[in-house]
């Protein structure tokens, strides 16, 4: 261990001459900031562009000043950027592909282009005495020309194609964009080092619109990606990015000779911790879809090598000492990332035996059809990517459109059997289930005031005697907690509070704070109910017009109903 409480495991230089990770974060946006470039906190994982799921880029976060909109950190900014790319998932465990990264980048809004921008980056490199072997270039196709400027800038700096350090790519490799559906996009120029590239500089000159055709942007703008794991690796000179100061004290609490399953382990559980911190739970839709399947791949590789129960929970402690000083977010939700890394272990180990035994009877057979593969799901808890990484393993394919038809077929029996609308509300919708819907968003309101922001509904069922509400939260809730729930809500409906309803676009609501439903697809345009200053949700009602038609809530039990979601079922007298 070193002096910053890191092991470095692997690390062939000499201990005193290592750069810690730490050190070069700070080293690149000190450098930056002297370079007069604004220094913008890490957006969240969760990015407000619905078209997408997380954040897997720091320019994501600047998108709209690409576009011309006037940008508040001046025409420059740099940043460290959290980071979730789940494309890469399947290279997790070579010596380079992370889930779960932060990405240093610099950017300029309409002010320097491809020679300050190249400039930038091989004067910041040779202040850490990085050596650059070779960088690409985007070589054109039929509808960008070959990019001879920055041909031109990188020869000034002694590369060249006949030198062999510098080299042509195409379209997949060097051109980056949009995020999203839509977007700024343009040609890249990439540096590499000990055979990995680790910066992309990006000419943001484009704008791809969702036809897949370009136009020129109005601003030429500059959009830099250099992956910090990758920098560490070749700063402190290791074979891996699992052998840096970002990954060593994880890896050695990880026994076992399968250096493959015990990096995917490490990724996997930094990654989840990260995704918890940000509010998100293990469920069977979108983003709790990805934690529970990253969390369930890792439980399954530890199986493999034998770990004992809840080897899980000292990792996270791991991950959460490296980075709760850069991010501090980590450790205030230390508690709630621990409960549900632990409950999903517990909930997924108690089939998981049985399962893979029942995989094997499958796999016995050849490959894996839909039907099967949905069982697996829907009996054992196995996500299909676990399912199709265990058939991989036999050489087996599995059939991944004869599952999602027979998923499909599930949902739409579900939903036939409970026939609900707006929001849990039957059809048929009386005063008295119109009154317990209103109070369901007094609710959700309440709740997130007392157990905090990461609470989101997951679902609902209301009658005209009572209402149940699903909601994410670790833990079960307090005496004290229900209590104050409860009296946070008959303030509100003593209040009288006038029920409004705004029409707008879905995006417009999103932005304005309004809440959603997490697994609801929602028309562009959309209703938005507000409760004074209280409450504000995206909703298909009903509603009464005022709180005071409600009377007095009362909680009447609060259960679990699955990991990482709570149940409350309520009444009004």
């Amino acid at each position: 261990m070193n002096a910053f409480g890191f092991c470095f495991c692997g690390i062939s230089d000499n201990i005193e001459t290592v750069m810690t990770s730490k050190k070069l974060r700070n080293d690149f946006l000190k450098f930056f900031e002297k370079k007069g470039h604004q220094i913008v906190s890490s957006s969240s994982l969760l990015p407000s562009d619905p078209s997408v799921l997380f954040t897997t880029a720091g320019m994501q976060q600047f998108k709209e000043y690409f576009l011309g909109k006037k940008s508040p950190y001046g025409k420059r900014a740099a940043s460290c950027q959290k980071c979730f790319r789940t494309s890469d998932i399947e290279e997790v465990g070579d010596e380079r592909h992370l889930i779960f990264f932060e990405m240093l980048g610099n950017f300029s809004f309409g002010e320097y282009k491809k020679e300050q921008a190249i400039k930038l980056a091989k004067d910041f490199l040779d202040s850490i005495k990085i050596k650059i072997d070779w960088v690409t270039v985007f070589r054109g196709d039929k509808e960008i020309p070959k990019d001879e400027e920055s041909v031109k800038i990188w020869n000034r700096f002694g590369f060249s194609e006949e030198k062999g350090n510098l080299r042509f790519a195409g379209r997949a490799d060097n051109f980056w964009g949009p995020t999203g559906e839509e977007g700024p996009c343009g040609p890249t120029t990439e540096i590499h080092s000990q055979g990995i590239e680790f910066w992309n500089i990006v000419f943001n000159q484009y704008y791809r619109h969702k036809d897949k055709s370009l136009t020129e942007l109005p601003i030429f703008g500059v959009d830099t990606g250099m992956g910090l794991e990758r920098l560490v690796k070749i700063s402190q000179n290791v074979p891996t990015i699992f052998e840096t100061d970002l990954f060593s004290s994880i890896i050695i609490g990880i026994p076992g000779q399968n250096e493959k399953a015990k990096r995917i382990i490490a990724d996997h559980i930094k990654s989840s911790v990260f995704l918890i911190s940000e509010g998100i739970f293990p469920s069977n839709v979108e983003r709790g879809y990805v934690l529970r399947r990253i969390l369930r791949r890792a439980i399954r590789y530890g199986k493999l090598l034998g770990l004992p129960p809840n080897f899980l929970i000292p990792l996270a402690k791991k991950v959460i000492t490296i980075y709760q000083d850069i991010y501090p977010e980590v450790k205030s939700k230390e508690t709630d990332i621990l409960t549900v890394i632990q409950n999903e272990e517990e909930k997924f180990s108690q089939t998981l035996e049985k399962g893979l035994k029942q995989f094997e009877k499958i796999a016995a057979l050849g490959n894996i059809d839909g039907k099967d593969a949905f069982h697996l799901f829907d009996t054992y808890g196995f996500p299909l990517e676990l399912t199709q990484d265990l058939a991989q393993e036999k050489s087996l394919k599995v059939d991944k459109k004869g599952f999602e038809e027979a998923f499909g077929k599930h949902r739409e029996v579900s939903r036939a059997g409970a026939e609900k609308k707006f929001g849990g509300v039957g059809k048929e919708a009386s005063y008295e289930a119109a009154k317990l819907h209103t109070a369901t968003h007094l609710l959700h309101a309440a709740l997130r005031e007392v157990l905090g922001g990461h609470v989101k509904q997951m679902g609902s069922d209301i009658t005209s005697q009572r209402l149940r509400f699903d909601f994410s939260h670790p833990a079960k809730l307090t005496e004290s907690e229900i209590k104050k729930v409860e009296a946070i809500v008959n303030q509100k409906i003593k209040e009288d509070l006038e029920i409004k309803k705004t029409e707008m676009s879905y995006h417009e609501a999103i932005k304005e704070g309004a809440l959603a439903l997490v697994k609801e697809k929602y028309p562009a345009k959309v209703s938005v109910y507000s409760v004074g200053n209280f409450s504000k949700e995206i909703c298909a009602g009903p509603h009464v017009k005022k709180t005071g038609e409600l009377g007095y809530f009362k909680i009447i039990k609060e259960e679990s109903s699955g990991a990482g979601i709570r149940r409350i079922r309520a009444i009004l007298e």
